[in-house]
């Protein structure tokens, strides 16, 4: 059954349903009153979505398996794992370099 992603004038809805008139009247069925602006299947069974861009904090844990991850894309450079680092997670240099360094003495 597809994925559908409904967004009306207050919501956005994910449901499955065997078509758009199907979605659309799972919408309809919740919320009565609000008009769809848009409705489209997507094109996997799934929706994610990131924690980063709703604003939510991920767990310091995670800081480790992030840096860990980078400097094992990178073989082991610590530039290369810095600038990585950098880029997925948007810390400033000095951020990476700690959070990098510290990783490497704990043998990643």
């Amino acid at each position: 059954m597809p994925l559908f992603e409904v967004e009306t004038e207050s919501h956005i809805i994910i449901t499955w349903a065997n078509d758009q008139d199907a979605a659309a009247g799972v919408v309809h069925d919740a919320y009565p009153s609000e008009k769809i602006l848009r409705l489209t299947k997507r094109p996997r069974d799934t929706w994610v979505i990131s924690k980063s861009a709703l604003g939510i904090p991920t767990a310091s844990a995670d800081l480790c398996h992030t840096a860990r991850d980078c400097l094992s894309k990178a073989s082991g450079d610590k530039v290369h794992a810095i600038r990585l680092y950098m880029h997925e997670t948007g810390s400033d240099l000095e951020r990476a370099r700690k959070v990098i360094e510290s990783n490497m003495v704990m043998g990643w």
